[in-house]
This record gives C-alpha cells, sequence and structure tokens, in this order.
C-alpha cells in the first residue's frame, strides 16, 4: 500500500508521481490512522511526504508492531534547515534509515538541503522546482531566493574524487 499526502495533488489526484511524471497509484491521506483498518490488510506500507502527516510515528509504530514493513520517505529538514514535523523522532524507533541527497541545482554537488524560492513563509507550502531548489552548504547560502538568478539545468557534475590509491 502506497500513501500520500491527501493536499499534494500537483501531479496526480490519485497517486504519487515523480518529477518526470510518473504516477503510482497511492492511497490519499491527511491523518494516517484514517486509513490505518485498510492499511492492515497489506504486508507493507509506504508513506510518501511524510513529514506532513501529524500521526506518523504512531502509526508507524503501530503497523510495525502489527508485524508490516512500513517505508517513510521524508525530508527530515525545512527549507530554514530545521526539523521537518515529527520525521525525527522515527530515527530511533527504525530498523534502517537511508538519508539521500539530490544534487545541487546551482553547481551539481551533493544537495542535503531544500532552498526556498520566494518570500512565502509559511512551512507547508506545497510546490515543485517553481518554489524550491536542492542546494548543498555553499549554495543554501549564497544563491538568492529568486528563480531568475537559478538555472534550469544544472552544469555538468565536477569529477569525483575517490580515496582509494592508483592502480
Amino acid at each position: 500500500m502506497v500513501v500520500k499526502y491527501a493536499k499534494d495533488n500537483r501531479y496526480s489526484e490519485a497517486g504519487i508521481s515523480t518529477h518526470d511524471r510518473s504516477i503510482l497509484k497511492a492511497t490519499a491521506a491527511t491523518v494516517l490512522q484514517d486509513i490505518a483498518t485498510e492499511a492492515r490488510h497489506f504486508n507493507v506500507i509506504g508513506i510518501d511526504e511524510g513529514q506532513f502527516f501529524p500521526d506518523v510515528v504512531e502509526f508507524s509504530e503501530q503497523m510495525a508492531k502489527a508485524g508490516k514493513t512500513v517505508i517513510v520517505a521524508a525530508l527530515d529538514g525545512t527549507f530554514q534547515r530545521k526539523p521537518f514535523g515529527r520525521v525525527l523522532e522515527l530515527v530511533p524507533l527504525a530498523e534502517s534509515v537511508v538519508k539521500l541527497t539530490a544534487v545541487c541545482m546551482n553547481c551539481a554537488n551533493d544537495a542535503p538541503f531544500t532552498k526556498r524560492l520566494g518570500a512565502e513563509t509559511a512551512i507547508e507550502v506545497i510546490g515543485g522546482q517553481e518554489s524550491y531548489m536542492a542546494a548543498c552548504r555553499e549554495c543554501f547560502d549564497k544563491v538568492p531566493e529568486t528563480k531568475s538568478k537559478i538555472p534550469t539545468t544544472p552544469p555538468p557534475s565536477p569529477p569525483r574524487t575517490s580515496n582509494l590509491p592508483p592502480v
């Protein structure tokens, strides 16, 4: 079972979507407990945009104790680089945590941060590349909050270096 945040309807009302518009059918909810009965019929429960669900911790623990595999995809930090929702409360309860990074939209380095473009200050503002950019630490601080300064395609990736000795 895949669960999506009901207020996120950027690409599809009935599913979750990648940024290139591949869509997977999903059950919409704003509170996970509302779909708990349905979720019990599945062995694996995937939750997209976990940072927006106020009961993500309790629901995930409840389902895990019922023998379900729960996978939560979420941002761990806001555009202000502060904890996002209750995501960090899941870490000590999880068997496994994988933190992924995006590619900085300004310099193509690893981008662990999300920079908001524009003056909006509310935490919950659902949007895509028109509202946010993936940013490395350096670009997070130096790139202004205006879309006109952001390239539409990132520059080529810099060469990656290895700590391995030459062969």
